[in-house]
């Protein structure tokens, strides 16, 4: 979907109703500035918010997701086009996850046998040190290469404005986390605050 022309559609919907960003954003509880996000195309609203949405707009989902008004003729084959692309859009990010966590387990394994095999096997000095420098090596590129997956698998839920947003790379790697959430500032309220990834939206 391009985030682009539906952001330039939702404020043209918005203008013809004769609404500026802080009153449409009143209206569906969020604040003005996630209004603001989608309308610059760096954000998508999530699904709860949709149907309200193109109540408020006068216009229905399959017109927000195609980011035009349809005619009647275009109507199916649009609908079927943005199914396909919201269920290739998850099947990406399941697959980015399930890539994420082999990644991680593969790095795991290969840093432990570079540092057993440093540690009990009869070696020069020069070798026993050039293996746990390449077990170095590869916990940050294989912890680099996860993390940089995980990042691209879905999004992180604002839990004060329930915006869905992918975090940029050093804000992920300095957010703490649980296994299921992460400290990070929601770039729409600008609230910090425990975000919940998920893979879908």
């Amino acid at each position: 979907m391009d985030q682009s022309k539906i952001g330039k559609f939702i404020a043209e919907s918005r203008r013809a109703r004769n609404l500026t960003q802080r009153q449409l954003a009143e209206q569906l509880s969020i604040s003005d500035k996630t209004v603001s996000k989608w309308e610059c195309g760096k954000g998508l609203p999530e699904v709860s918010l949709m149907l309200p949405l193109c109540e408020l707009l006068q216009i229905t989902v399959n017109d927000l997701l195609s980011g035009e008004k349809l005619a009647e003729e275009n109507y199916r084959e649009k609908a079927e086009e943005n199914l396909m692309n919201l269920m290739q859009e998850n099947a990406e990010n399941k697959e980015r996850m399930v890539l994420s966590v082999i990644c991680g387990v593969i790095t795991v394994i290969a840093v432990c046998a570079l540092v057993m095999l440093a540690s009990y096997l009869p070696l020069p000095v020069w070798v026993r040190v050039a293996l746990l420098v390449l077990a170095v090596v590869t916990a940050v590129a294989g912890i680099g290469a996860a993390a940089r997956l995980e990042v691209k698998a879905g999004y992180y839920e604002c839990p004060h404005c329930g915006t869905l947003f992918v975090p940029t790379m050093a804000a992920y790697v300095k957010g703490y986390h649980t296994f299921t959430r992460r400290r990070l500032t929601c770039p729409a309220c600008g609230k910090t605050g425990m975000c919940r990834h998920r893979i879908t939206r």
